[in-house]
């Protein structure tokens, strides 16, 4: 007997139960860190969508906000093409930090953090624009593209954390995912508008840039995820490309989605010069982007409500078809009607092709680079987004319709590509 007259056996449970307490003590901190929602809720999916949207809102409407700025305050064209290269063009280096994101102990940390780097980079590139030489306010803007695409697939890594281990619904939460693009491509620009005929642009991308700073607290807000394997294990950027290039689904993820993204950027210029033929007056292009915009939220909403089911690999292939035959109606399109309807069809078709993207990056890419296999593809196809836009652009005089086709045909050439990849993959093994 103790001195205090309980027994041995008493005493080695009150251990226990000290033991249990603390144990308990600190899963519970560990709870609170990871949100009170734990991933596969709706709770994080929601703070998931908000913040996904006002970091790319503020993302996607920076370069409009600086073109604005530069032009209404007398500087010449080439400078304010030359402000916006800046803060697009470093996308494509955004990979060379996206390592972080697979070796960091807590990825949201990272996440929000670029938040913070791109919102204040955005914003003292705007103040400082008027006192100083255009080079300040340029490499202000490189560093806010640098970190530019972990606003955009670096967030989306954290997708699968948070959807649960259904593959249903992980495909419902990418329908989610696909919503937060094309509703922050349109907030964005519109935001920027609006508020430069208000007030005046820079007023504006401070706007943005408190987007960001709001963004980065509701990342922290995110269920937290453990990091998938040691740093150590985590390979450099260049292996990661050479993964991917080497692994068949990965690859055919990636040249599809560049394809796909090169050939849909023709579509706004498209629009634009199509309207004499089509018998409207130029305003009316307007209705044609947003025809496509709003079917991209209608496609977005159709894979929320009944996700795909089929392996992302194969569907892949099918709905980028689709997407090149989309845009061979938008080029036969000889009535204004029917180009409406060709210009929302291909934009419905193309959110399920972004969808069934995102499942293969997700479903394909090792736990040890996920992240930057998010930021791979997400730079490259933004880089040929761009590109699209500036070939449409130069292709488009000689003949109106001539990059739709050409773009058409370049979907089916990456679909040829990826049928005949895939079967040789098949041989192999």
């Amino acid at each position: 007997m103790a001195q205090d007259g309980s027994s041995p056996t008493q005493e080695v449970n009150a251990g226990r139960v000290a033991v249990d307490l603390t144990r308990n003590s600190r899963n519970a901190g560990q709870d609170r860190d990871a949100g009170t929602n734990q991933p596969g809720t709706s709770g994080g999916l929601a703070r998931y969508v908000l913040a996904a949207t006002l970091a790319r809102s503020a993302d996607g409407g920076a370069v409009v906000a600086i073109v604005l700025l530069a032009t209404t305050s007398g500087a010449s064209g080439w400078l304010a093409g030359i402000l916006g290269a800046c803060i697009t063009a470093p996308h494509l280096f955004g990979p060379l930090i996206a390592r972080r994101l697979d070796t960091a102990t807590d990825g949201r940390t990272v996440i929000a953090w670029a938040c913070i780097v791109h919102g204040a980079t955005l914003a003292a590139a705007v103040l400082l624009f008027p006192v100083t030489p255009p080079l300040v306010p340029g490499l202000l803007l490189i560093a806010s593209g640098l970190v530019g695409p972990l606003l955009t697939g670096g967030i989306s890594s954290r997708l699968a954390a948070i959807a649960g281990p259904e593959r249903s619904s992980q495909r419902r939460a990418q329908g989610w995912d696909v919503a937060t693009y094309g509703i922050s491509g349109t907030i964005g620009p519109s935001l920027v508008a609006a508020v430069s005929a208000w007030a005046n642009p820079a007023t504006a991308t401070l706007i943005l840039a408190a987007l960001t700073f709001a963004a980065a607290a509701l990342v922290r807000l995110l269920p937290y995820a453990p990091p998938a394997s040691v740093a150590a294990e985590v390979p450099r950027p260049g292996r990661t490309l050479l993964m991917m290039i080497s692994s068949g689904p990965l690859r055919r993820t990636l040249y599809m989605t560049v394809a796909v993204a090169l050939a849909v950027a023709a579509l706004p210029i498209t629009a634009v010069v199509s309207t004499g033929e089509l018998g409207v007056t130029p305003a009316a292009a307007g209705i044609l982007t947003a025809a496509y915009g709003l079917g991209g939220l209608l496609g977005s909403a159709g894979v929320m409500i009944r996700p795909l089911k089929t392996d992302a690999d194969p569907l892949m292939t099918w709905l980028a078809a689709t997407v090149g035959i989309a845009l061979c109606g938008a080029a036969l399109a000889v009535t204004f009607p029917t180009a409406v309807a060709a210009f929302a069809g291909a934009g419905v078709l193309n959110s399920y092709f972004f969808a069934a993207t995102l499942a293969a990056r997700s479903e394909y890419s090792p736990p040890a680079a996920r992240g930057q296999v998010f930021v791979w593809i997400g730079a490259l196809k933004i880089t040929a987004g761009s590109a699209g836009t500036a070939l449409a652009g130069a292709l488009i005089v000689p003949v109106t319709r001539l990059p739709l086709y050409l773009s058409a045909g370049l979907i089916i050439l990456a679909v040829v590509m990826s049928i005949v990849d895939r079967r040789r993959g098949r041989v192999r093994s």
